[in-house]
């Protein structure tokens, strides 16, 4: 009995340590993500590419894309971009996230023939692989993606992993709640980019 007393709690003096290493490790992450997103790296690019998200069902933009919009329309008003991919998919509330974004954009004094807009943008990785494609058909090479700092890392990551030489950055001026959710799932999700397979040019 003393034998098997003292295995358990050998194992659960192990399992302990893990939990505050991986506590640790996780902790470290979340900082080296947060400094990352809250440092604009500004520089003149080629595009300005804004990542959708929330429609709502009256079709006006949540406030979190709203901010991102916003910032976008800024930057472009600064000469920052010639050009604005605006990258979503179809929400559950039924509107293309990338029409909405442009038409907002145009309301805002971004003439509509300066911005593509990609409604095949489901995912952070689709809206990259995109953004590539449309880089490539135009012979151009640089990209400031703007979306909200937790998401700054990821979709620098995702970009650069397609193959976009030079990548700047924006975070939109926007904090809520949710943040702290979002703010762990992007760790996860930037873990899962570092490893995922990019499809070829030709598969895109």
């Amino acid at each position: 009995m003393q034998v098997k007393t003292h295995m358990v709690k050998r194992i659960l003096g192990w399992l302990s340590r893990l939990s505050w290493g991986f506590g640790l490790i996780f902790g470290v992450a979340v900082v080296v993500l947060l400094a990352d997103g809250f440092r604009d790296e500004l520089g003149k690019a080629d595009v300005g590419l804004v990542l959708g998200n929330t429609v709502h069902q009256d079709g006006t933009p949540s406030r979190r894309l709203a901010a991102r919009l916003d910032r976008t329309a800024e930057l472009y008003g600064a000469g920052l971009f010639p050009i604005v991919i605006t990258s979503g998919g179809r929400g559950r509330e039924g509107w293309y996230e990338g029409t909405v974004m442009r038409d907002y954009l145009v309301e805002r004094g971004v003439p509509a023939e300066k911005i593509i807009v990609d409604n095949q943008g489901l995912t952070t990785m689709a809206s990259a692989l995109n953004t590539r494609r449309i880089l490539q058909e135009r012979g151009l090479s640089s990209v400031l993606v703007v979306t909200q700092y937790f998401h700054v890392p990821r979709s620098k990551l995702a970009l650069r992993r397609v193959g976009v030489p030079t990548v700047y950055s924006a975070r939109a001026r926007y904090f809520e709640s949710r943040d702290l959710y979002s703010i762990p799932r992007e760790v996860a999700g930037y873990v899962a980019y570092s490893f995922k397979k990019i499809p070829a040019a030709a598969d895109n």
